[in-house]
């Protein structure tokens, strides 16, 4: 008799548990929720006082222009004090595009419509720093630093030369006013009310520059988790191992100070609507474009965190805020009133803070304020609850 063998039946195999889901953060997605609707009545909060609302547009143009420079150095690891050029570029290509070329005809003006011009300034700081990168794609660390830098010095001639542009450091121009499909960002009768609030001239540019601000930060968040910020990041660590990885370094580099440039070309747009004047600067080591706002955006994302969006957020609010907020004290409680006798002024104080803030951040936390709120959030998610397990 023959043995029969039987043989058992092949099982499936299970499918691969889902990964679990990260619960949510119900508190940060409050707090985020809280401080939008903060943002969003701020003009209400501020009623009539429009020096407030100035400080905080000028605090939303530093994170703009902060935002584009952690994604090209702290990104992508490429220095650049290039920023005042292209913030200077961008004010000055809105006010070609969008402006007229006035009764005598000395100034050049296409009569663009506002929007179409900040879109224009915006692509044309870009196409300049696609330019720049034959320069950037071969130069890195402190050499490229130093050659960014010599974009400063080459705006501040071509802005004192070229005064049927810029409008020369004499007067000037101004910048045309922003419109939106018919909304005009002046001074109007009836004008608009919020609560009880009318919305003028500096209400109307502090809604335009949030909605700005809060776009250039989704769109730099969506980059940095995309694939180009993997690129940026594999580039920043290891050229030698991203090049066999596939990444081309060249183009990545040149895309990254691309990015940069048009974020700080769309800053320059808003420091020209919030001065309502587009005018170069009398020397390279004062002024809007001046070496010294170089300095002061670097500072912003160093002590931000080096690569953290949120991080640089935080690092405009505290370098652009602090001499704001200072020179409301100054003006309206007598702050630093010895300051012409050559007592601490307002800008001294805010450059010392912000100096003695990136020398604790080297030597402390690198990772900036950025990495300080990460650990604060993982000790307070760490934390147990009251009657769990306090071992």
């Amino acid at each position: 008799m023959s043995e029969v063998t039987v043989t058992p039946p092949e099982t499936a195999e299970a499918p691969p548990a889902p990964a679990p889901r990260r619960p949510r953060n119900w508190a940060k997605i409050a707090g985020v929720a809280l401080l939008l609707l903060v943002l969003v009545l701020f003009p209400v909060i501020t009623g009539t006082e429009v020096a407030y609302l100035k400080a905080g547009q000028y605090v939303l143009i530093g994170v703009v222009g902060a935002i584009g420079l952690t994604m090209l150095v702290g990104q992508a690891g490429q220095l650049s004090l290039a920023t005042p050029f292209f913030l200077l570029v961008g004010a000055v290509s809105y006010a070609v595009l969008a402006g007229d070329s006035g009764d005598t005809g000395d100034l050049v003006g296409l009569g663009w419509p506002p929007l179409l011009a900040v879109i224009g300034a915006v692509v044309i700081c870009g196409l300049v720093g696609l330019a720049f990168a034959p320069v950037s794609g071969r130069l890195r660390g402190i050499y490229l630093g130093v050659a960014s830098l010599s974009l400063v010095f080459l705006g501040l001639y071509l802005g004192q030369s070229l005064d049927m542009l810029s409008g020369g450091t004499s007067t000037g121009r101004p910048p045309p006013t922003f419109d939106l499909f018919g909304f005009r960002f002046a001074n109007t009768e009836p004008a608009p009310t919020i609560l009880g609030v009318a919305v003028q001239k500096q209400q109307r540019l502090w809604y335009l520059f949030l909605v700005l601000a809060v776009g250039a930060y989704l769109l730099a968040r969506g980059a940095v988790r995309s694939r180009i910020g993997r690129a940026w990041r594999a580039v920043r660590d290891n050229e030698a191992a991203a090049t066999a990885m596939g990444v081309h370094v060249s183009r990545v580099k040149a895309g990254a100070f691309t990015i940069s440039s048009a974020y700080a070309g769309l800053a320059g747009v808003m420091t020209a609507l919030w001065l309502d004047l587009v005018k170069p600067d009398e020397n390279e080591f004062v002024g809007t474009y001046s070496i010294t706002v170089a300095i002061g955006y670097l500072a912003m994302v160093i002590i931000g965190g080096l690569g953290s969006i949120p991080g640089a957020v935080a690092g405009a609010v505290l370098v652009n805020g602090l001499p704001q907020l200072l020179t409301l004290g100054a003006t309206e409680f007598g702050w630093f009133a010895d300051a012409q006798f050559g007592g601490p002024s307002p800008v001294l104080i805010s450059a010392f803070v912000y100096g003695v803030a990136v020398v604790l951040v080297v030597m402390f936390e690198p990772g900036g304020l950025a990495a300080i709120g990460r650990r604060l959030a993982h000790v307070r998610a760490a934390r147990p609850t009251r009657g769990g397990d306090r071992r």
